[in-house]
């Protein structure tokens, strides 16, 4: 045997040098810690059903996958840019269209995120402000769940906390670099989330300006280079969109021209917040917007919210930032508001006179201005979805990691011995206030913490000779302020706690009432009923040659074939049924050429048959109706009538 391959092996488990021996141990064990509280539901995480089919598509088909189509003929995209999906389609290449196959990216996405959020919290105070930070992140309630779940804003995360790293190394440096690198992640992040990444951006402008090394001129140049570059990574799915001519790609959902512009910029941009673009498919018209009453990724499309696995707000989202602080946000990400906040003012009144360029004050600049954008950004518009809250999770974990180090050692050198006791009793308070609004979850829990506080600060004032007995009550300190948001995420673990693909949500909500668990009754599940399976067999039999196999007025109803047999079903209208594709002469072209020969339809008094609709979807379904036969070969599923034109 090679006597060096141990040493191989041990080297893995061993810190770096300059790191304590406890470091690298501790945070593999915290990695393991997180990968199987993200993974361990992995096989029931359900499909968020809308993404599920586009992610089918791109599986099978090269072009779907470079466009980001909805379907397998790529006839008409995601009505988001689609770069969360990528991983998730070549997942499910690899492995197969399954719950766990969707949602392996983005538990690898979690367990990177908190390797990397480590590397933050060391650059900035050492290697426990690293552990610490990365334990906070990854044990964040709403981390947790999300990262155990098929959503974009896993991948989002996971750039941000990447971006952020590389600028703080840019920032110590002084090198371009890292700098532009950071502008890459920040691209990327737009990729998977589109302007949610960008609010990043106003932390790394006014802390690069403020606090990096060299004349202004150079900093302004620099971050002038690393805007370029973001920019030019964040637009360049839109540029090759806009590029390729209108009949050689797939029509853009959430527009109503065919704009990438329109759909990322307005429909997913600043109609959010009541600034129509033109172009773009306006949010509340669409009935899942931030004034509507269903969620804007909500599986029944312009059906509106009936069934499923989706609920209904309990409470008008609306108070600005205010309601961040209220419980049902503050329950998966505001645990550690004040530690966050205290740590703050006290770090950068501490920092007050040191250098210009002070690494810890730049990271406290930083965090600080990164965490009241995200913030008031939030707080602006309805938070359709609480995964949304995630891009708060890497500014508070490192911000209260720095807190607790600082208190840590102004304790125990004596130059600040007030810190630790004033974070203990404002974090204690906030959390017996949030986890009163849960009587029912947990309800040992706020007396546990706040019996081990109180016994920890007592100690603390009566030991002031005892090294060690100081050293377990600062501990015991730490562990209580920390202890319920720890609980909360390891909830995610029963079924009834864990969310699902549609809300990431971990613990109850108001009220005691269990989260979103289960699956939606449209959700794909890649295997057909015996029904649809008679109706599929059929249209293969006497496809004739046609390009589609059948046309549906909603997606949800093509839904199941293609998740199930990757096979060309064209369905109509987008995500909501309101974009204009197919026209009707486009389906009366496709038809004169046997391209399109069936139509699957709602039946008459189904809910989604939009009786009296003049839209294109109501013009086209009225045509097939007058012109076209009904097939009674087979039987259809319940509520649905099959057509044939020609």
């Amino acid at each position: 045997m090679n006597p060096s391959r141990p040493s191989i092996r041990i080297a893995f488990w061993r810190s770096p040098e300059g790191q304590p021996d406890w470091a690298r141990p501790a945070l593999l064990t915290l990695a393991a810690i997180t990968a199987v509280l993200y993974g361990w539901r992995i096989e029931d995480s359900g499909f968020a059903s809308y993404y599920a089919l586009a992610v089918k598509s791109m599986s099978v088909n090269g072009w779907a996958l470079l466009y980001g189509a909805l379907d397998p003929g790529a006839t008409i995209t995601l009505d988001k840019l689609a770069g969360a999906f990528v991983p998730q389609a070549i997942s499910a290449r690899l492995f197969g269209f399954h719950e766990w196959s969707l949602a392996l990216p983005q538990v690898v996405e979690g367990v990177v995120a908190v390797l990397v959020m480590y590397r933050i919290g060391r650059r900035l105070a050492g290697p426990a402000a690293g552990l610490l930070a990365a334990g906070l992140f990854g044990l964040t309630p709403v981390v947790a769940s999300m990262f155990g779940h098929a959503m974009e804003d896993g991948l989002l995360t996971l750039c941000l906390v990447l971006a952020a790293d590389a600028f703080l190394a840019a920032l110590t440096s002084g090198r371009l670099g890292p700098l532009l690198l950071a502008g890459v992640w920040v691209g990327l992040g737009f990729q998977a989330k589109m302007m949610q990444a960008w609010l990043i951006l106003p932390a790394m402008a006014v802390t690069f300006l403020v606090a990096a090394p060299g004349g202004w001129r150079r900093r302004l140049g620099r971050l002038t280079a690393a805007g370029a570059v973001t920019l030019a990574v964040s637009l360049s799915w839109i540029a090759l969109y806009e590029a390729t001519p209108a009949g050689s790609r797939p029509y853009v959902d959430g527009s109503t021209n065919d704009s990438a512009i329109a759909m990322v910029f307005g429909y997913n941009g600043f109609d959010r917040f009541g600034w129509h673009v033109p172009g773009a498919v306006r949010v509340t018209d669409a009935g899942a917007g931030d004034g509507g009453g269903v969620h804007e990724e909500s599986p029944h499309g312009s059906q509106g919210g009936q069934g499923g696995g989706f609920e209904q707000q309990e409470t008008p989202d609306q108070g600005g930032p205010a309601k961040l602080a209220g419980a049902r946000y503050a329950s998966q990400i505001g645990w550690l508001y004040p530690l966050a906040l205290f740590g703050l003012l006290f770090g950068l009144i501490a920092r007050g006179r040191a250098p210009r360029t002070d690494p810890l004050r730049a990271g406290l600049l930083f965090g600080g201005s990164w965490l009241l954008v995200v913030a008031a950004v939030l707080g602006g518009m309805t938070i359709a979805h609480q995964a949304y809250l995630a891009s708060l999770a890497p500014p508070l974990a490192v911000l209260s990691a720095l807190a607790v180090v600082r208190a840590w050692t102004g304790l125990r050198d004596g130059d600040a011995p007030w810190q630790l006791p004033v974070l203990v009793v404002a974090e204690l308070l906030w959390t017996i206030h949030l986890s009163r609004r849960f009587p029912d979850f947990l309800p040992w829990l706020w007396w546990v913490v706040a019996a081990a506080g109180a016994i920890a600060l007592l100690v603390l004032a009566v030991a002031r000779t005892l090294r060690r007995v100081r050293v377990a009550a600062m501990a015991l300190a730490v562990a209580a302020m920390v202890a319920t948001p720890v609980f909360w995420a390891a909830s995610v673990l029963d079924p009834r706690y864990g969310g699902d693909a549609f809300e990431a949500s971990a613990g109850p909500r108001p009220g005691g009432r269990a989260g979103t668990a289960g699956g939606n009754d449209l959700s794909p599940t890649g295997v057909l009923t015996a029904e649809q399976s008679r109706l599929h067999a059929y249209l293969t039999a006497h496809r004739d040659g046609a390009r589609f196999l059948a046309a549906t007025t909603f997606w949800h109803m093509a839904s199941p074939y293609i998740a199930a047999t990757g096979q060309a079903y064209l369905p109509m209208g987008g995500n909501h049924g309101s974009v204009p594709q197919p026209t009707p002469a486009g389906v009366e072209a496709l038809v004169g050429t046997g391209e399109l020969r069936y139509f699957l339809l709602p039946a008459a008094g189904d809910p989604g048959r939009r009786d009296g609709d003049t839209g294109t979807i109501g013009a086209i379904a009225a045509w097939v109706t007058a012109t076209c036969r009904v097939v009674t070969d087979v039987a259809p599923p319940r509520d649905q009538v099959l057509y044939r034109c020609r």
